[in-house]
């Protein structure tokens, strides 16, 4: 288990349209803009021509997306006494601030804020068309609409003044943009354990069956390379996901023990294979005298350099990937059984000043793995990406007919700060699991 921390100080465009098309996301709506009590002008009615794109439209649960919302055409008119001298709004005085509604597989508002920058406008014209950005995380995976909402035009010349939109009647706005986020995916943390490695024919062996869910039917059976063999018992796993099952063995041919869930033993739902020997007990003829020698199995470890993690700082504003590594993991596998292993990795959400957080899930790595010379195994490094609460794999070893050796693992991460996070040391906790 470590700690990490991490220290804080333009989207892309959807494909363009051909000439005369609407480019894609493109939709209009009627509008009903107030303008501000100091100008004297009466509201302003008609259609909101208004864009959405996203950076990802294809983003796992966790993922951060950077939304940009185009108001292309308004009736919103420049906050100005048409009739006073001088009736020109300057340029670089009009900030637009706005909302974007989530539905589908996740509810909520996107608030959108855009840059101080215009062209001069004349007393009763239109206000410029503006573009604001903004972001959110994902929670649910499914498809997810974005529709444009309300906007408001803030002037500040000679006062600050707010023109403030919204749609016209009860119906929603069109949609403007979807995208279809997936789940993380999970590690199986399931693992089983043998009281004894070694027996007579016909002994029981205890087994702890662990990591199921709760109330899960659980089968524990002997194995002989990648075919099960005629030893099985069950049992139910407790509240904590534990079973605890004696399973006869008397099959010669089990050379390891599993345990799993479903109808058949595999690599999501279950756990193992856990070395075992079958001793021989058959009689010698006379004059023989048979020579027995025991390899004993050792145990499967891990040990990890260092201490706590800091990851690089990111500039108040810019936000941007803070980077750091993990610190070598060594991974010890003495067993001398068939069964490999895995190392996983989940991390909580950082925690910051005033009790912000940055979701777990923006923490991601790229893991390395390499065996030692000698090993009997090939090591595999976990594919790049999000880490996140749920966890992922870190590096893992096949079953084999012998595995074994000493691997050391090792990757780079990278946490996600969204711009405008308030600055301060933002700490997670990263737990490794081995089994």
């Amino acid at each position: 288990m470590a700690v990490l921390a991490a220290t804080t100080g333009g989207a892309l465009s959807a494909p363009a349209a051909a000439e005369g098309e609407t480019p894609p996301g493109q939709v209009e709506f009627p509008t009903h803009c107030l303008p501000p009590q100091e100008a004297g002008l009466p509201p302003a009615d008609g259609p909101t021509t208004a864009r959405i794109t996203v950076d990802d439209p294809a983003p796992q649960v966790g993922d951060t997306v950077t939304v940009t919302y185009q108001v292309l055409r308004t009736p919103a008119v420049a906050p100005l006494d048409p009739n006073a001298a001088g009736g020109e709004l300057p340029a670089d005085v009009l900030t637009p601030t706005g909302r974007i509604v989530l539905a589908g597989a996740q509810s909520g508002e996107v608030t959108v804020v855009g840059a101080k920058r215009n062209d001069p406008v004349r007393a009763g014209e239109p206000l410029p068309a503006v573009t604001m950005t903004g972001t959110f995380t994902v929670t649910a995976p499914g498809e997810i609409t974005l529709a444009p909402g309300g906007y408001t035009l803030h002037t500040s010349h000679l006062l600050d003044l707010d023109t403030t939109c919204t749609a016209a009647g009860p119906s929603a706005t069109p949609v403007s943009a979807r995208l279809t986020a997936t789940a993380l995916p999970t590690a199986n943390l399931r693992s089983v354990f043998l009281a004894a490695a070694h027996g007579k024919p016909g002994t029981k062996v205890k087994v702890t069956a662990a990591g199921f869910p709760p109330g899960a039917a659980v089968t524990v059976a002997g194995r002989a390379g990648a075919a099960e063999t005629a030893d099985r018992a069950s049992a139910t796993a407790d509240e904590r996901g534990t079973a605890l099952v004696e399973l006869p063995v008397t099959d010669k041919a089990t050379t390891a023990v599993i345990a799993y869930e479903g109808p058949a033993w595999s690599a999501s739902r279950g756990s193992g294979p856990a070395a075992y020997t079958v001793v021989d007990t058959t009689p010698t003829t006379a004059g023989t005298r048979k020579i027995t020698a025991t390899v004993e199995p050792g145990a499967l470890g891990m040990t990890q350099a260092g201490e706590d993690i800091t990851l690089g700082a990111v500039p108040y504003g810019d936000g941007g990937a803070a980077p750091g590594r993990i610190g070598t993991v060594t991974v010890t596998d003495a067993r001398g059984g068939p069964a490999g292993w895995s190392l996983t990795g989940k991390v909580t959400d950082f925690t910051g000043p005033g009790g912000v957080r940055i979701p777990g899930a923006s923490l991601s790595w790229t893991p390395t793995c390499v065996a030692a010379a000698g090993s009997t195994s090939a090591c595999t490094p976990g594919s790049a990406g999000v880490v996140g609460p749920e966890g992922a794999l870190l590096a893992s070893t096949a079953d084999a007919p012998l595995v074994g050796g000493t691997f050391t693992v090792d990757a780079t991460v990278t946490l996600r700060v969204p711009p405008y996070t308030p600055p301060g040391a933002y700490t997670a906790v990263l737990t490794l699991t081995l089994s």
